[in-house]
């Protein structure tokens, strides 16, 4: 496996956006947001989504010159309309109204649409836990690839949801999930790189195991729990998508297959202040009390340790910062083409 220094990352992630006219200042926040995801372990959606953007823009499908703003102002809520912009700049901006919001009033809603992809979940609840606040994530994803349980028609999306809750020094508690059993970009990836994906990530229009990822827009991801993350999928469906008046169920526009049509993605983001229901300190070594307890616990014959969500992306995290992004040959392709493309020097790694 060959490694990409996190500056080298960014750099070329910067230029070629630059290169299809992305701002200069807009393409850096995009490029150190996309990076992000790959430091978390998530690499479905950071480098590996660059080829996709670059395609949208090209298409026409991304306003270069958007005008982020709020729609609607109430409170502790606010409406933020993207303008058709790339996601991570949206998102980036809800992030910073959301900062706004709660130290005034202690907890907010701040939803967004006409906004697109803007990597992990994380990415965005990770800046508010670092801030010392609880930070909650929901989306519509920008494509259709679940059917309703025991159905057949793909109406819902991966819809994931993060949670991150502040733990001191420790690592940031935070969960990161589709409401599918595997994110989409997790089948794109194994279908980039020649591989097969588990029995149990879909099923065919006949109900059977689809393990072939050439083969996945002929099936359907199945969710997490079964009808349980179906429900959860229609919840944060409404809540992400029709609240915000953003596109959802047949409205989703599918941004692999049509790179020139606007996505009007909705997004959500929550922030709470723990000083409002009590001391900071307190707080989090109660967060640290559980965390500790949990991976001190008893543990199953051949298990050799209890894990807590968010421990596997900060440790990831660290290593990372210090090897790189780790670059396949089929993704050091994918990216040498694009940069190709976009008249920008290549990787040579």
């Amino acid at each position: 496996m060959q490694y990409l220094s996190i500056s080298d990352s960014e750099n070329f992630i910067a230029n070629a956006l630059q290169a299809v006219n992305v701002p200069s200042a807009d393409a850096r926040v995009v490029a150190q947001l996309m990076v992000q995801s790959d430091l978390a372990g998530a690499d479905g959606h950071g480098l590996f989504r660059l080829p996709a953007y670059i395609k949208r823009i090209r298409a026409g499908g991304i306003n270069l010159h958007p005008n982020i703003h709020i729609e609607r102002d109430q409170g502790a809520t606010a409406l933020v309309n993207g303008d058709n912009a790339l996601g991570h700049l949206v998102m980036n901006k809800a992030v910073e109204i959301a900062l706004e919001k709660v130290k005034k009033h202690s907890v907010c809603w701040v939803g967004s649409h006409y906004g697109n992809h803007s990597g992990a979940a994380s990415v965005y609840v990770r800046k508010l836990a670092e801030k010392g606040y609880i930070g909650i994530y929901m989306a519509v994803g920008n494509a259709n690839h679940m059917a309703p349980w025991g159905g057949i028609d793909l109406l819902l999306s991966t819809n994931p949801i993060a949670i991150a809750v502040p733990a001191g020094n420790s690592p940031i508690v935070l969960l990161d999930i589709a409401t599918t059993v595997a994110a989409y970009g997790k089948v794109k990836l194994a279908a980039q790189k020649g591989e097969s994906i588990p029995d149990g990530w879909m099923i065919d229009r006949k109900g059977q195991p689809l393990t072939d990822p050439q083969r996945s827009g002929e099936g359907s991801l199945l969710p997490i729990g079964g009808y349980k993350g179906y429900g959860l999928a229609v919840m944060i469906g409404l809540l992400a998508g029709t609240l915000n008046n953003a596109a959802v169920g047949k409205d989703t526009v599918d941004f692999n297959a049509h790179h020139d049509l606007i996505t009007n993605t909705g997004q959500t983001i929550i922030a709470v202040d723990p000083t409002a229901f009590g001391d900071q300190e307190q707080f989090i070594q109660r967060v640290i009390t559980l965390v500790e307890d949990l991976k001190n616990s008893s543990k199953l014959p051949g298990v050799n340790q209890i894990r807590v969500p968010g421990e596997g992306a900060a440790k990831t995290m660290t290593e990372r910062m210090l090897t790189g992004i780790p670059i396949s040959n089929q993704l050091l392709d994918a990216l040498n083409a694009c940069a190709k493309e976009c008249g920008i020097a290549t990787l040579d790694l």
